[in-house]
């Protein structure tokens, strides 16, 4: 018989717990002796409470037969000794459990934060590109991160409140069984209203990633110095900020909808349980003025129930807590599972090192793309080659470049390296053997030495490796000038930063590519293009002086540079279209030649 509504409901409730167990194990081994401690002090307060109960009732019955002369008063004495004892018990344990959490929280969401940055390590450059994804990553950021420690806080509370509300039942059944029944019965309904509440909230936490993030970016516009000419040159400011407002206000109308109704709902039938209480409270008085509990019974049974009621609200709450972030905890572990392609390359040399680089027949397309980025792509790049890279934005340049550096994996074809396919190469040995630099190169807020260090991480400290890249990418000049040298704080972001102008970032940029100074294979990819053109063709023509015997890959529009490789290919919608020398392709009249006489005419 096939599962109905409310099977699939129920199967639906609790299969999210499937994240409870690994939030478990993931506390434990963030510290498994904060994690024992806890454990501890979550039994100990969930004991201690019946003791004091028990104890206050033996306090009133031996006030009562001390005041009839039945008892000696001594006794009473002792118990309130006993039950100070017993608070203060209580209170160490709360406190101690409380410093536990703390330590443990900071532990924890430190571990996840990691977990979640070391994910992102291991992602290819399409995850990044994906919108998708990035609502994925956006969900795991702002509400996993501290939905672990939350869940296992909520699973040592309800451990707590089970151990007190066994201990009250215990004491309770002596009074009726049907008391116990009552307590239990009547936290219900405010539970099953708390979390369909819980998955509405969650539901609509996944859908409105995309807004959350355009929130988030409109921020980042507003509030950035890179950001802030323009800006306020176009007096974009307040077109912006009531963009940033538009999305709060239906945001937060959601959110309002979403509050009323979980506290109409949640005010209604807490009614149920405050009118449960105080029927109880009268069965228990009646019970006492007819004579079958005694009045210290009386006192006893009232607190239980009292206290019976809230651990009971408090564990059935703590159970649509866990629901809820066993739902969250589902975003974090689903960013953590992202599938990526395994390195399956280890080798790190190749078979015939005098071949070079070989694009045979090399397809790709972008997921979803109704056309390839590239297509039907034949090249050979022998060591010692100089190759430009010409054609129109959106023509393929940059997509071959991110294939040859394994940014991308083709679709179709292979690419081949001393006679080996990328796929075969140690990831760490592929990326030593290619230098490049990006037309959007990062700009690191860090200093001088560190952004040129990036170039190569081996020797990202090495300060005599600095200057010897930054005299060959001719950014010494300038670094010499500035207050620290080397050690001078570059950007906004920090105290005492310094900005360099578009030029001055490019030759740290350049210079970046000289510190991978093992590398035979270096790539330009437009990173001069705020230079103007006499300034880029030095520092091209300086640039090929000292990559001799190397593969040098040049991408830029100017031509009086691209004439500069013994190779230019030019590409057209994905596809090689020509390729020859300067001289060739000028002689050949075809789409080269054209885009020369363009450009040569507003020279003249």
């Amino acid at each position: 018989m096939p599962p109905g509504p409310n099977d699939a409901a129920l199967q639906g409730f609790f299969g999210v717990f499937v994240y409870s167990r690994r939030a478990l194990a993931l506390v434990w081994t963030t510290n498994r002796w904060l994690t024992i401690a806890i454990g501890m002090f979550t039994a100990l307060a969930g004991v201690l409470p019946a003791a004091v109960a028990w104890v206050g009732a033996r306090i009133v019955d031996a006030v009562v037969s001390a005041v009839s002369g039945t008892h000696d008063p001594s006794v009473a004495l002792r118990f309130v000794v006993i039950e100070g004892v017993l608070v203060a018990a209580v209170a160490a344990a709360q406190r101690m459990l409380s410093l536990c959490q703390s330590l443990l929280r900071a532990q924890l969401g430190q571990r996840v934060n990691v977990m979640i940055l070391e994910k992102a390590l291991t992602l290819d450059l399409a995850h990044f590109e994906d919108s998708e994804f990035y609502d994925k990553l956006t969900r795991a950021r702002r509400e996993a991160s501290s939905r672990p420690l939350s869940l296992v806080m909520r699973t040592f509370g309800l451990a707590q409140n089970a151990v007190s509300i066994v201990s009250f039942a215990v004491l309770l059944a002596q009074f009726s069984p049907w008391a116990v029944v009552v307590l239990i019965v009547a936290g219900l309904p405010a539970f099953v209203a708390e979390t369909k509440f819980s998955g509405d909230a969650f539901r609509l936490f996944r859908w409105r990633s995309p807004e959350t993030r355009m929130q988030a970016y409109l921020e980042t516009v507003l509030a950035r110095e890179d950001y802030a000419k323009e800006v306020k040159l176009y007096g974009l400011g307040e077109r912006f900020l009531d963009r940033y407002r538009d999305i709060f206000r239906r945001l937060y109308k959601e959110d309002r909808a979403l509050t009323i109704r979980r506290d109409a709902w949640g005010l209604g039938l807490g009614l149920i349980a405050t009118l449960t209480l105080y029927g109880a409270y009268a069965w228990i008085a009646i019970e006492a003025v007819r004579g079958v509990i005694t009045l210290g019974e009386m006192t006893m049974y009232l607190m239980l129930f009292r206290q019976g009621q809230s651990a009971v609200s408090a564990s059935l709450a703590a159970i649509g807590g866990m629901y809820e972030d066993n739902l969250y905890l589902s975003t974090l572990y689903e960013y953590l599972e992202t599938e990526v392609p395994s390195e399956r390359g280890a080798l790190v040399y190749g078979p015939h090192p005098e071949d070079g680089v070989r694009f045979e027949d090399v397809e790709f397309r972008y997921p979803d793309a109704a056309e390839p980025a590239v297509a039907g792509i034949d090249l050979h790049l022998p060591p010692g080659a100089s190759v430009a890279l010409v054609g129109e934005n959106g023509s393929g340049k940059t997509t071959l470049i991110k294939l040859l550096t394994r940014l991308y994996r083709p679709t179709r074809g292979r690419i081949l390296l001393d006679g080996l396919d990328l796929e075969q190469w140690d990831g760490e040995a592929l990326r030593g053997r290619i230098g490049v630099i990006f037309q959007d190169f990062v700009r690191y807020q860090m200093q001088v030495g560190e952004n040129i260090g990036a170039g190569d991480e081996q020797y990202f400290e090495d300060e005599e490796r600095w200057r010897v890249a930054a005299e060959r990418g001719q950014a010494d000049d300038f670094i010499d000038t500035l207050p620290a040298g080397y050690q001078t704080q570059l950007g906004k972001w920090f105290r005492d930063g310094r900005d360099l102008s578009g030029g001055q970032w490019q030759k740290i940029a350049l210079s970046r590519a000289f510190m991978r100074s093992r590398a035979d294979i270096l790539v330009l990819d437009e990173p001069t293009a705020a230079m103007d053109a006499q300034a880029e063709a030095d520092v091209f023509e300086h640039f090929r002086k000292l990559s001799e015997g190397r593969i040098t890959i040049l991408i830029s529009h100017r031509f009086s540079t691209v004439r500069m490789a013994d190779q230019i290919i030019v590409l057209e919608r994905g596809h090689i279209i020509e390729r020859g020398s300067h001289e060739e392709l000028v002689a050949l009249g075809g789409r080269y030649a054209h885009l020369f006489a363009l450009q040569a005419k507003g020279y003249r």
